[in-house]
């Protein structure tokens, strides 16, 4: 299990990720096993969910080039990435368990805006809702059920924070950050990138019910970048058994929200360290989000 990574040229540590300068152009994205959850870094991992995070990302990334194009390149296991990466990390390369849970992308210039797509009310929004009967500070309409699906799908965008909790933006503040042609373009291709994934999903007996993705600039042109609908940008819910009204059994890391949801914490770090049983738990719903949607058990 791969909690942190210690490789020459580090450019950033994420709450999940680590990020190498392969050379003035590109990079080394690792998905390490590290967890998140409320915006605070988990003091243990999760067996598989690196591997996992960097295959499905690489899976959509593949899938969704006809509606926007994406930084990704290829795996770093790839036998044409292996003469740059000794460049870069020496003659033995990267250690292979490093490699699995790694891609090479190009460089963009990063977006600081989290691109929240809402197409079920769950989470943070069923809390705001009970409270305000508001989503992101937005009128929706009453008497939704929690887990329910919104008649239209939301775009919520929220600030990119390094540390602690991500924001709300409105779209004032949107088109202030980024220009009104820009943010209509980051709202229209979420959504777009969204009801695909969604209705690929759904095909497969899993219902996205939301996701957040992040778009950088390359050479003046919108591309995606970072990660996209996995288990930890995600909800997934198992379509046959989807029942609004209620908190819904998830493929993803609603595992880890639920119990920690449930202990005296402020959300705040130190986060408690998680049972063994939803450690297992945990990463045994990942490797069943990548069999689901992939239709393959991971390499």
């Amino acid at each position: 299990m791969i909690t942190e990574t210690k490789l020459p040229s580090l450019l950033h540590r994420g709450k999940v990720r680590d990020t190498y300068q392969l050379d003035p152009k590109r990079l080394l994205m690792v998905s390490t096993d590290r967890i998140s959850a409320f915006d605070v870094v988990l003091p243990m991992g999760i067996p598989e969910k690196g591997r996992v995070l960097n295959q499905i990302s690489a899976f959509w990334f593949n899938k969704t080039r006809h509606l926007v194009p994406n930084h990704y390149i290829m795996a770093a296991d790839d036998p044409r990435a292996a003469a740059d990466i000794e460049a870069r990390f020496g003659p033995e390369g990267l250690p292979t368990e490093i490699a699995q849970q790694a891609m090479i992308v190009n460089q963009a210039e990063r977006i600081d805006i989290e691109c929240v797509v809402r197409g079920y009310i769950a989470g943070s929004a069923w809390s705001e809702y009970r409270s305000h009967g508001t989503v992101s500070g937005k009128p929706v309409p009453a008497g939704l059920l929690e887990c329910e699906a919104f008649p239209e799908v939301l775009f919520t965008p929220t600030t990119k924070a390094e540390e602690g909790h991500d924001e709300n933006m409105s779209d004032q503040e949107v088109l202030d950050m980024v220009g009104s042609d820009l943010a209509k373009r980051l709202a229209d291709v979420s959504i777009a990138v969204f009801q695909f994934g969604k209705d690929y999903a759904l095909e497969r007996g899993i219902i996205l019910a939301d996701t957040k993705m992040e778009f950088g600039l390359l050479d003046g042109e919108l591309i995606l970048i970072d990660e996209l609908l996995t288990p930890d940008s995600s909800r997934f819910w198992d379509a046959e058994s989807y029942s609004p009204g209620k908190s819904q059994p998830s493929f993803d890391k609603q595992p880890v929200r639920d119990w920690l949801a449930n202990q005296d914490w402020n959300k705040e770090p130190p986060a408690p360290p998680l049972p063994e049983d939803v450690v297992a738990q945990t990463s045994e719903r990942y490797l069943d989000a990548y069999y689901l949607l992939t239709g393959e058990r991971l390499a």
